[in-house]
């Protein structure tokens, strides 16, 4: 089946009898979403680790038995070699941007992160944590499930729009020490509270952002295997360039 063919059965409107059913699935999945963000952030470690991995996978179930097909989730074998080409073009072009972020002096001071200033800390977080507790389940539950919820109720600009309006109000609660961690930021926005509601703020923004950019990767690749490597390109490639700088610039 080729991509527009995946696209079109995609698209294709929900039946309106079928309409009240879809709406309830949407608020399913933005209400497991939701206690899966508080349990993973303000409750227990254990708890920060597995919340968000298991959560994706008991969706992903949920909606498979909701009649959600492998192509609505992005998870067709049939769009792999097409979004492992568009997965490798991302990584390439993020790779590409973080080298030369940790190179320029202007930018380097936001590279530094205290949470990776050790190497070994860095390279676990980059090639084990960030992929199976961040990218991977990430893009599961909000390209993969919500994505797919959406796309029957509101189409692709309300999957744009809502999808990654909910995805930066996700990072609120990982964003509530964002300052006080990093010393660009806190040089360039102070680490008093009005710092640090405008770092959630900026972080916010700045991750709805990125939402919108998977959301284009997940669309046009039909597959989520794009969005999971620009994902994890963003969050490892970031982590490993901060244990550089950090050791270039302190030690």
């Amino acid at each position: 089946m080729a991509l527009d063919e995946v696209q079109v059965l995609d698209t294709q409107p929900t039946p309106p009898g079928h309409k009240l059913h879809a709406y309830i699935d949407v608020a399913v999945v933005v209400i497991v979403l939701i206690g899966t963000n508080l349990i993973a952030h303000f409750t227990n470690q254990w708890a920060s680790i597995v919340s968000v991995p298991i959560a994706a996978v008991i969706l992903v179930a949920l909606v498979r038995r909701r009649g959600l097909g492998w192509a609505e989730l992005g998870l067709s074998p049939r769009q792999w070699r097409q979004g492992s080409l568009w997965a490798l073009a991302a990584v390439g072009v993020v790779l590409l941007a973080v080298v030369i972020g940790a190179a320029l002096p202007i930018t380097r001071p936001f590279f530094l992160n205290s949470r990776y200033a050790a190497v070994s800390g860095a390279l676990i977080a980059s090639m084990i944590v960030i992929p199976l507790q961040t990218a991977i389940p990430e893009e599961l539950a909000f390209r993969g499930v919500l994505h797919g919820t959406l796309d029957r109720v509101v189409g692709a600009r309300g999957v744009f729009a809502a999808g990654s309006m909910l995805f930066g109000l996700w990072h609120i609660a990982s964003s509530l020490g964002l300052t006080s961690g990093n010393k660009g930021l806190t040089g360039f926005l102070g680490g008093g509270p009005a710092g640090q509601v405008i770092g959630i703020g900026l972080a916010v923004i700045a991750t709805a952002g990125a939402g919108v950019v998977f959301t284009w990767l997940r669309r046009r690749s039909g597959s989520l295997l794009a969005p999971i490597a620009l994902h994890w390109a963003v969050n490892g490639a970031g982590a490993l360039a901060a244990a550089v700088v950090w050791h270039v610039t302190v030690h």
